[in-house]
C-alpha cells in the first residue's frame, strides 16, 4: 500500500512539472482569482535543501546581512527584548494523523523541504554586549517547552504560545535565564493540530494577548466537530487567562502584530490549498473585532468554496475582504511594521516573512518582502527586501519565517531550514 503510495506521489510530481502553472502573481487589494481547479492530486513541487556555503541572502543596495546566529534547532519567531537581547522559539509541532492518500504523499513531499534538524522545544537567547552587531553570547533562557512558536513581552513577564498552552516567565531586564518553569495561563487548542503554530501578539497596554489558532483541515475534512475554537484569533486576558473569540473564518493566522500608533490588529493567513496553483492567495489584513473572514465557506469575500459542506450562505454574506494580497500559496509566517530607522524607502510599511510553497510547479514566496503602506493602509506591490533562498538549481538554502523589527534598525529573520538567524541593517 505505502509503496503504490509512493509512486503515486513520484507521478504527481512529474506531472506537476508541466501542468502550465503558473500566471503571474497577483498582489493587492483587488486581486484576479481564476477559476478554481480540482483534480486527483494538486501540483506538489518544494526545493530540496542546499547549503549557504560562502552565500548570503540578497538585500537592497545600502543594506548588509549578516547570520547572528547558526545550528539553531528550527528556529520560528523571534523577539527583540528592551536591552537589545534577542530571544528565539525553537521548535516544531503537529500530530495530525493523515486522512486520504493524498495526504501522506503531500507529508512525503513536504518532508523534502524541510531541515533535518530536531525541534528545539525551547528559547534561545542571543547577546551583542558591545553594540557591534555581533552577538556573541547564546544560551537557552528556557527548554522543556512544547513547540514554542508566539512570543510576547508584557507585564513584567515573557509570554510563550507553545502548540498548547500560553505561558509565563517572569522577567527582568538583562535576564539571560528563566528563574524556574513557567506558569501557565491558558489552555489553548492542541487536539489533532493540522495546523499547530500558535501566534501572539500582545495590546499596546498589556491587557490583552491575541493568538492566532488554525484550521484542524484545509477544508473541514475532519468534519465541522474537529473545527470547533479553530481558524480564529482569540483574545485573552494576560492576568486571568480568559479567553473569547476575538475574529473568526481565518483558515491559518500564522503571524500578528498591533500597528504603531493605532492599536489595530493585523495578520498574515495562510489560505486553503487544492483549488489551482493560484487559488487561493495568502493574505495580509487588519483584523476587526467580531469579524468573519470566510474560512471554510468563501474566500476572498463572497466566492463560495463549494467543498464546505453544509453551505452556510449567511456567512458568505459577511464574510469581510482581506485588505491585501500577498499571492497565492507563498506561506506568509512572519509580520512587523517598519520604523524610520530601516531607511528612507522602507520606513512605512510591513515586512512579511514568506516561507513558500509546496504545491505549485513554480514556487512562490522563499523570500521575505516589504509592503509599503500610506496613510495607515497598504499602498503598493510588494518589495523584494531579502531574498536568494532559491539557489540557481531551484534548491532552497533557507527559508523565512518569523521577521521582528528591532526599533534601532535592523530586521531579525529567522531561518528554519538553514537553521540561522539573519539580520539586515542600513550601513
Amino acid at each position: 500500500m505505502m509503496r503504490s503510495i509512493l509512486l503515486i506521489g513520484i507521478a504527481a510530481i512529474a506531472l506537476s512539472a508541466c501542468d502550465g502553472d503558473p500566471g503571474p502573481q497577483q498582489y493587492g487589494a483587488t486581486p484576479n482569482l481564476p477559476e478554481p481547479q480540482r483534480g486527483l492530486l494538486p501540483s506538489m513541487t518544494i526545493p530540496r535543501p542546499a547549503n549557504w556555503g560562502n552565500d548570503r541572502p540578497t538585500v537592497p543596495e545600502g543594506y548588509t546581512i549578516t547570520a547572528i546566529a547558526t545550528d539553531l534547532r528550527i528556529p520560528r519567531q523571534t523577539l527583540v527584548l528592551p536591552n537589545g537581547d534577542i530571544l528565539v522559539a525553537e521548535g516544531s509541532g503537529g500530530n495530525a494523523p493523515a486522512l486520504r492518500p493524498k495526504d501522506i504523499i503531500a507529508g512525503f513531499i513536504k518532508s523534502l523541504g524541510k531541515s533535518s534538524a530536531k525541534g528545539g522545544n525551547r528559547l534561545t537567547l542571543l547577546r551583542d554586549s558591545d553594540g557591534d552587531g555581533t552577538y556573541e553570547a547564546q544560551g537557552v533562557f528556557a527548554d522543556n517547552l512544547n513547540a514554542p512558536y508566539g512570543l510576547a513581552l508584557a507585564n513584567g513577564a515573557i509570554y510563550v504560545a507553545n502548540q498548547d498552552s500560553l505561558v509565563r516567565f517572569d522577567y527582568r531586564d538583562g535576564q539571560t535565564q528563566a528563574s524556574g518553569p513557567p506558569t501557565v495561563v491558558a489552555g489553548l487548542p492542541s487536539a489533532i493540530n493540522h495546523h499547530w503554530t500558535k501566534a501572539m501578539t500582545v495590546s499596546p497596554d498589556g491587557r490583552f494577548l491575541y493568538v492566532g489558532i488554525g484550521s484542524n483541515s484545509n477544508i473541514t475534512e475532519r468534519g465541522m466537530v474537529a473545527e470547533v475554537d479553530r481558524a480564529m484569533v482569540w483574545q485573552i486576558d494576560a492576568q486571568t487567562g480568559a479567553h473569547r473569540p476575538y475574529a473568526t473564518g481565518l483558515r491559518n493566522p500564522t503571524a500578528l502584530t498591533i500597528q504603531p500608533g493605532t492599536g489595530q490588529l493585523w495578520a498574515v493567513v495562510n489560505e486553503r490549498d487544492e483549488i489551482g496553483p493560484n487559488l487561493v492567495p495568502d493574505y495580509l489584513t487588519s483584523v476587526r473585532e467580531g469579524g468573519f473572514y470566510g474560512w471554510p465557506y468563501s474566500y476572498w469575500g463572497q466566492n463560495v468554496d463549494t467543498r464546505a459542506q453544509p453551505q452556510d450562505p449567511q456567512k458568505v454574506a459577511a464574510a469581510i475582504r482581506p485588505d491585501y494580497s500577498l499571492g497565492a500559496h507563498v506561506a506568509a509566517l512572519g509580520v512587523a511594521f517598519s520604523t524610520p530607522a530601516m531607511g528612507t524607502n522602507f520606513a512605512d510599511g510591513v515586512f512579511v516573512g514568506e516561507h513558500g510553497s509546496w504545491n505549485r510547479s513554480v514556487p512562490s514566496g522563499y523570500k521575505v518582502v516589504f509592503v509599503p503602506f500610506r496613510d495607515g493602509r497598504p499602498a503598493a506591490e510588494p518589495i523584494d527586501f531579502v531574498s536568494g533562498f532559491l539557489n540557481g538549481e531551484g534548491n532552497a538554502r533557507g527559508r523565512p519565517v518569523g521577521v521582528t523589527v528591532d526599533p534601532r534598525g535592523a530586521l531579525i529573520v529567522a531561518d528554519d531550514l538553514s537553521n540561522t538567524v539573519w539580520r539586515i541593517t542600513p550601513r
